[in-house]
C-alpha cells in the first residue's frame, strides 16, 4: 500500500509578518534556508517519488531537504485567498464586517471573498491522489494539508482540530483511504548517521 508524506515549506517573511500568502508567491527566507540547510529526508523516505507546488517556497524547500529537484504538481499549490491575499489575519479578525474567522468556524464551504474554499480544494487534489501509486513525499502548503488531514481525521473545520501542522515534519498517510500515521515524523539532522 503507497503512503504520501506532507511536508509544510519553510518560513518566509510574510508567514513572520502574519500575512496570508495563499498563491502569492513568495519565496522563503534566508533564516528558513538556513533552518533547512540542517535537514535531510529520513532514510525511508529519500528514494521516494518527490513533488512540490510549483510555489518557489515548496519547490526550494523541497531541492534543500532532498537535494533533487522535485516535480512540480499544480494541485498542490495553496488554497486561493482571494481579496485576503497579503493581509495580515489579526486585522481581518479586528474589522467585524470583514468575515474573517477563526479555522474551528469555517466548515468546508468557508472562503475569502474571491477565494477557494476548502470543499474546492479537496476537490482539486482527488485526481492528483487517484494517481499515486508509490510511495511520494509532497512539499506543499499549510490550506493543502489542512484539508487533507481533515480527511484523513475526520475533521469539518468546525471545533480544534484532531492535528497540529508543525515545520520539519513528514504527515504520513496511507493511500487510498488516507489513513493517518498516529503522530507525524520528524527530518533527520543532516550530520545524523544514516
Amino acid at each position: 500500500m503507497p503512503k504520501l508524506a506532507l511536508l509544510r515549506h519553510g518560513h518566509t517573511e510574510w508567514n513572520r509578518a502574519g500575512r496570508i500568502q495563499g498563491r502569492s508567491d513568495i519565496p522563503l527566507d534566508d533564516e528558513a534556508r538556513t533552518t533547512l540547510m540542517q535537514y535531510r529526508l529520513p532514510a525511508e523516505w529519500q528514494d521516494a517519488q518527490l513533488c512540490s507546488s510549483p510555489l518557489a517556497r515548496a519547490v526550494e524547500t523541497a531541492q534543500i531537504v532532498s537535494g533533487r529537484d522535485p516535480e512540480p504538481v499544480a494541485a498542490l499549490t495553496e488554497m486561493d485567498w482571494g481579496d485576503w491575499e497579503g493581509q495580515r489575519g489579526t486585522d481581518l479578525l479586528a474589522t467585524p464586517d470583514s468575515g474573517f474567522r477563526h479555522i474551528e468556524d469555517w466548515g468546508w464551504d468557508y472562503h475569502a471573498p474571491g477565494g477557494e474554499n476548502p470543499a474546492r480544494l479537496r476537490d482539486r487534489l482527488h485526481p492528483w491522489l487517484n494517481r499515486l501509486d508509490n510511495d511520494t513525499l509532497a512539499v506543499c502548503h499549510i490550506g493543502v494539508m489542512r484539508v487533507l488531514l481533515a480527511q484523513a481525521w475526520g475533521w469539518n473545520f468546525s471545533g480544534p482540530a484532531p492535528f497540529r501542522i508543525k515545520r520539519n515534519r513528514l504527515y504520513v498517510l496511507s493511500l487510498p483511504d488516507l489513513t493517518p500515521e498516529p503522530e507525524p515524523l520528524r527530518l533527520s539532522a543532516r550530520d545524523a548517521p544514516q
